[in-house]
């Protein structure tokens, strides 16, 4: 299974983040925009792991440190590629959600995975391989209160992207 460790949307930011996708969409002469169901913030990607593999990140996920935690999108920005673009909603800097993606890493490097270590850019992807005269713009900000953390199977079901969440983790109050 592929699989990657995010945080989902209510449906109120979810709307939102649509809202800003659609924009973008208008806005672009072409791209592969997120589908609704789609949107999230990685918070580590794993890729390919078996059975054991996967009840290890549950394990792990159990042993984070995890209370509710405020996520507020506040800009668009882009990743420059050639043949288009990858356009995303950014966060706001956060020490406790840099923290938390910091000790899942390493608590998923402690227990054999190999993460990609790149410093952490946390965003929302709105779409691939966009081709647009726009630029990055900051937005009135907007998010939620994150309440859990789920491990997440990526496949291709009938050509279609699809994300499925195999495992929560919710937040300690």
């Amino acid at each position: 299974m592929r699989l990657f460790i995010a945080i989902n949307f209510n449906d109120e930011t979810r709307s939102s983040l649509l809202a800003l996708r659609d924009e973008l969409s208008g806005k672009s002469v072409s791209g592969r925009f997120s589908a609704p169901e789609n949107l999230h913030l990685t918070l580590v990607f794993l890729g390919e792991c078996d059975d054991r593999q996967t009840a290890t990140v549950k394990s792990v996920l159990g042993a984070v440190d995890f209370e509710p935690l405020e996520i507020l999108v506040d800009r668009i920005g882009r990743f420059k590629r050639s043949g288009g673009e990858i356009w995303w909603a950014g966060l706001r800097a956060s020490e406790r959600l840099s923290a938390l993606q910091a000790e899942l890493t390493e608590k998923l490097i402690a227990a054999g995975f190999a993460p990609d270590r790149r410093e952490y850019n946390p965003h929302i992807t709105l779409g691939r391989e966009v081709v647009t005269r726009e630029r990055p713009w900051t937005i009135k900000p907007f998010g939620e209160t994150a309440c859990a953390i789920d491990l997440m199977k990526s496949e291709r079901i009938g050509g279609k992207l699809t994300y499925t969440s195999i495992y929560r983790r919710k937040a300690v109050f």
